[in-house]
Formats: C-alpha cells, structure tokens, sequence
C-alpha cells in the first residue's frame, strides 16, 4: 500500500514528520481523509483532531486552527497554531484550562477579550474530549 508523508508543524516545533497509510482532518467545509494518491488540496482546518493511521493503528493529534496542504507527492503538511499529541494531554491540565477560560470569560472588558476566552474554553474543551478518549483507550 502506498504511504502518505505527514507532516505536522506548530509555532512552536515540528511535532511530526512520518510515513502514515491515511490521514483525517477537521477542515472548515468538514471533516476530510487523505488516502494515498489524493489531488492535490489545500484548505484552512478548524480546530480539533487529526487522526492518522500507521501500520492498523490510530493516533490522534489535537490542532488549532491553521492549514493543511497536499502536494501531487502524497505529502500532506499541516501548520497550525499549536498542537498536541494526545499522549501528551492530561484531565487535569484539560479541566484546569476550562476552569481558566470560564474565569477569562466572567472578566473580559472587551469583545476582542471575550473573543480570545471563548476560543481557549473551545480548545481546553477539545482537549479534554480528546485525553479523556486516549484515557478510555488505555482501559
């Protein structure tokens, strides 16, 4: 089977560079999958999770929003704000953040302030989603 190569990258580092048999993604017209072969593409993704499959098992990325790109070669890059791998991500630190967002959101003097708060309590709510399915798994 023909691999795609993924490549994740954030403002902060460049989490993934590696040869994946599929890749699923949150795009801003809805969720979409890359198989090998795919046409060229490229489009902005909401925030949320990348799931890519590697040899018959799923891993999970949490991303901000950014851009995914496909290039005729099967590589697809992803840039994004910032992202997570989901082993990385902790309950607690997820329902820390909430609780920080929810308390942004009661003080903001401005829209620009309520703006920003709303999108961190979307992004801690996502990223408890998402420990909270790698914690089950690990059941």
């Amino acid at each position: 089977m023909s691999k795609l190569r993924l490549e994740i990258v954030s403002q902060e580092k460049k989490l993934l560079d590696l040869q994946v048999d599929e890749v699923t993604a949150p795009a801003s017209s809805g969720e979409i999958t890359i198989l090998a072969d795919h046409i060229p593409l490229f489009t902005k993704l909401n925030p949320g999770e990348i799931r890519y499959r590697l040899n018959g098992k799923e891993y999970l990325v949490l991303v901000a929003q950014g851009f995914l790109n496909v290039d005729s070669d099967g590589h697809v890059t992803v840039i994004v704000d910032s992202a997570f791998e989901a082993r990385e991500l902790s309950l607690k630190k997820a329902q820390t953040a909430i609780n920080e967002a929810k308390a942004s959101l009661k003080t903001a003097k401005s829209k620009t302030e309520l703006i920003k708060a709303e999108a961190a309590l979307r992004f801690a709510l996502l990223q408890e989603k998402i420990a909270q399915k790698t914690r089950l798994e690990k059941l």
